[in-house]
Order: C-alpha cells, then sequence, then structure tokens
C-alpha cells in the first residue's frame, strides 16, 4: 500500500509539471502519450531493462517510473532467491530517488504554475 501511495504522489507531481508546462489542454492530452509509453519500455514494465543499449540506459535513469516499479519489484521479491536478478537497486535508493525526483517536481510545478496565473 505505501508504494502505491508514493508512485501516485509520483506520478501526480510529474503530471503537475508537465500540465504546467503546456498552455493548451489539447495539447497536453496529446503529448501525455508521447511520455508516458516511452516510459513503460525504458522503465523495465514490459521488458528487462539489464541489457539495455547504452543511451536507452541514460533515458531509464532519468525516467521517474523506472524507481517506482524497482520499488514495487523490491517489495513483492523481498525474500526470494530471485530478488538480485530483478531488483536493480535497493528499496532505500529507490525511495530517496522518487522523493528527490517529487521534491523538484513539485517545486518546478508549483512554480510554473504561479507564474502563469499571475500573467494572465
Amino acid at each position: 500500500m505505501p508504494v502505491a501511495l508514493l508512485s501516485c504522489f509520483m506520478g501526480g507531481a510529474f503530471g503537475l509539471l508537465l500540465l504546467n508546462t503546456m498552455s493548451d489542454t489539447r495539447a497536453a492530452n496529446q503529448i501525455f502519450n508521447f511520455v508516458f509509453l516511452p516510459q513503460y519500455f525504458v522503465a523495465g514494465l514490459i521488458s528487462p531493462i539489464n541489457v539495455l543499449p547504452w543511451y536507452l540506459a541514460v533515458l531509464s535513469l532519468h525516467s521517474p517510473m523506472r524507481y517506482v516499479i524497482d520499488l514495487a519489484r523490491g517489495v513483492v521479491y523481498a525474500g526470494t532467491p530471485e530478488y538480485s536478478r530483478v531488483v536493480l537497486l535497493t528499496p532505500a535508493t529507490n525511495i530517496a530517488v522518487l522523493g528527490a525526483m517529487f521534491v523538484v517536481f513539485m517545486v518546478a510545478g508549483i512554480a510554473l504554475f504561479v507564474r502563469r496565473e499571475t500573467s494572465r
């Protein structure tokens, strides 16, 4: 349950940042597919990311979804022999990265929102 709650907060902060960079609702709805669908592939949701080429590995490190998925895998596979083959980072590292990303996304998203609303 805490992992799901953390992932929801992270998704909300990421959405806040993305939505405040666009002025049109229609453009925002269209761009979300181009932002989230590639994350499914570079975050390891569909295919394993242990053998990614270097350029996709760099993209994967910048994907917020990677850390959410790895944290969920860490919780699911805790105490099993497959843990070391499935989980990339420790849960503490994933939580720290997600916390840092959450703070950055919230601060930037709120700053963009305030700037856009005051310039109306």
